[in-house]
């Protein structure tokens, strides 16, 4: 039966279904043909009972925060104090773009919104020095990845949900995997400058770089007000969220003037949508997780993997493909909550370490994200740059091959994810 409906959810994938009823078909026919006595209350109660969980209360306000400031001037000021101090190098721009979406991503944690909110500014800065255009849209898709990594991470949040994990120490594993990760990129990018001679930009004055900085001190203040907060244990990372949305709007709205009442109000439908739609995969992934839990699968995958004598080594090269294939077709959400109540239990079995087992599963999402057919980032560079989705896929698999190399170094390295953690008593 368990083989039977899996291969209906691949079924209903495969014929474009929403992920919903990808998720939740199997899930019900699992209560009516494996467990008929269940009462009907309990499905609601799984569904309901799953998200009411005060972590997942940070994603709302994350989403909301990284919209307002897509829309406002935050990620051009964090983009220009970069460039200012940067683009005088050799790959100065491109050094330029990896870091600014490093540097947005610590202040909203969304890939699509660094996207969104960053590449129109450095796409002709990338062209203009000379980069190839099928080079510069893939470098702008692949460093959005870094606002996966960098805290506070949407994706480790999902990832703290589900496993009961510390969302700051996934915080602080995923703040030095995002820097492995970008200097990675900006390896690759020195290289493609000087294979093609691409000269630097001319040195800015002092008195630009001074500039740059008195303009963007308060849109440097989010990043340290939100891991301030969170590592000084002034408050949790829910209340980092609400404190990042106040701080938003203050700068935005009230002292930069950039958004008006009208503005926040579009910027909130949009928000809401987007919310929405999360909410309702992760429901119906808690009411998937509730059956798969009841069927043991986690137990008879740990039996296989013995049987089999499967150590930790193997086992993460497995999951490495698996999630590297999930990735090219599911979302990052629905990957999570369809896979990590299965996987996650086998992995602690197997004496991983579960900080290091979320950095592996956030990296290969990462990699998912943008890795054809259906990786989001690359549709959401196309629509942004208004550029076709072939040319940004053309220019994506030198990143891809990229990540899998950091990729492979973080799995078989566990010290790189768990160091920092430790080092802050987690």
């Amino acid at each position: 039966m368990l083989i039977l409906l899996c291969i209906l959810a691949a079924l209903l994938l495969v014929l474009g279904f929403e992920m919903l009823l990808v998720m939740g078909v199997p899930s019900i026919l699992a209560r009516l043909t494996e467990f008929p006595n269940l009462p009907d209350i309990v499905i609601a109660q799984k569904m309901v009972g799953g998200v009411n969980v005060g972590t997942l209360l940070a994603i709302p306000f994350f989403i909301f925060a990284a919209d307002l400031m897509a829309h406002g001037t935050i990620a051009e000021r964090l983009m220009n104090l970069v460039k200012r101090n940067l683009g005088h190098r050799s790959g100065g721009i491109g050094h330029t773009t990896v870091v600014s979406c490093m540097a947005f991503g610590s202040v909203c944690g969304s890939a699509p919104a660094t996207v969104a909110a960053l590449g129109r500014f450095l796409h002709p800065e990338l062209v203009r020095a000379g980069y190839k255009e099928r080079f510069s849209l893939g470098l702008i898709a692949a460093s959005a990845e870094c606002a996966l990594l960098i805290p506070p991470s949407i994706t480790l949040l999902v990832y703290a949900w589900l496993t009961g994990t510390s969302v700051a120490a996934l915080f602080a594993g995923g703040l030095a995997v995002g820097v492995v990760l970008a200097l990675a990129f900006m390896l690759y990018v020195a290289f493609v400058t000087r294979r093609a001679g691409i000269e630097p930009a001319p040195r800015a004055s002092a008195a630009e770089r001074f500039e740059a900085v008195k303009a963007s001190l308060l849109a440097l203040g989010m990043p340290v007000i939100i891991l301030g907060g969170i590592y000084s244990g002034f408050f949790t990372a829910t209340e980092a969220a609400a404190v990042a949305v106040a701080y938003a709007l203050l700068v935005e709205m009230v002292i930069y003037r950039q958004l008006g009442w009208r503005d926040v109000m579009h910027v909130a439908e949009q928000s809401a949508l987007t919310i929405v739609a999360i909410f309702i995969l992760l429901a119906v992934g808690s009411l998937l997780a509730y059956f798969v839990t009841l069927a043991r699968l986690p137990d008879q995958l740990l039996m296989l993997l013995n049987d089999w004598q499967v150590n930790w080594v193997v086992f993460l090269l497995i999951i490495n493909v698996v999630l590297l294939i999930a990735g090219m077709f599911i979302d990052p959400n629905s990957i999570m909550v369809i896979l990590l109540p299965a996987i996650f239990p086998v992995a602690t079995a197997l004496g991983i370490d579960p900080i290091h087992f979320g950095l592996v599963v956030c990296l290969n999402i990462c990699i998912g994200m943008i890795t054809p057919p259906f990786g989001l980032d690359l549709f959401v560079t196309s629509s942004a740059l208004r550029k076709p989705v072939e040319t940004v896929i053309a220019g994506i698999w030198p990143f891809v091959l990229t990540n899998i190399a950091v990729l492979l170094v973080i799995s078989y390295v566990p010290s790189i994810s768990t160091a920092l953690p430790r080092l802050l008593g987690y």
